[in-house]
């Protein structure tokens, strides 16, 4: 999730702080959320998942409600094609936040050119490379040979020889692999 191949193995930070007990002999009960406790947990959540912060997460909110369909459907598609996360989808690095400096530190060529924008919508056709030095592609091969079961989803398509990309197809709700209820997203900020 967050901290990229840690979180397969047993040190997994979010899976022990679901299981341990709070400091002290009796633990801490909580309480039950309010309704809109709930729906700022499940708002807080996408935008951990993704790393943005206020303003970016609420401007790609907007977007989405200004399209015509499912808003929720629309933001999880809008959120998927961000350059930064169609890099970690590929495997070229284990986080979201490896994967926006990679991008942010000029490694990664869009259709040809450099990018520095990790916020970058991506589209049907275009091609993601890597910048054509040693260091670079060392860099991702390295992070290609640590998975070698990685399966890369159905809208992208992966070169691993070169490395490189093409995106086939935008992303669907069904290829958001993330346990998130969108609607609730969708009320809190609707408000």
């Amino acid at each position: 999730m967050l901290k990229g191949t840690r979180c397969e193995t047993a040190k997994c930070a979010i899976e022990r702080r679901e299981k341990s007990m709070a400091p002290g002999m009796h633990g801490w009960r909580r309480g039950r959320y309010s309704d809109y406790g709930v729906r700022l947990r499940e708002k807080q959540k996408v935008k951990r998942y993704y790393g943005l912060m206020e303003k970016q997460f609420m401007s790609i909110f907007r977007e989405a409600a200004r399209r015509k369909g499912n808003t929720g459907r629309t933001l999880l598609e809008l959120l998927e094609r961000r350059l930064d996360n169609v890099v970690f989808k590929l495997n070229f690095a284990p986080s979201r936040r490896a994967a926006r400096q990679l991008i942010a530190h000029g490694h990664i060529y869009l259709n040809g050119r450099r990018v520095d924008i990790p916020d970058r919508l991506v589209n049907i056709g275009d091609k993601i490379t890597l910048k054509n030095s040693e260091r670079t592609r060392k860099l991702v091969k390295a992070q290609l040979e640590a998975n070698p079961n990685f399966q890369v989803q159905g809208w992208l398509q992966l070169d691993a020889s070169k490395p490189a990309a093409t995106v086939v197809a935008l992303p669907s709700r069904e290829d958001v692999q993330l346990a998130i209820e969108e609607h609730l997203v969708v009320e809190f900020c609707s408000k």
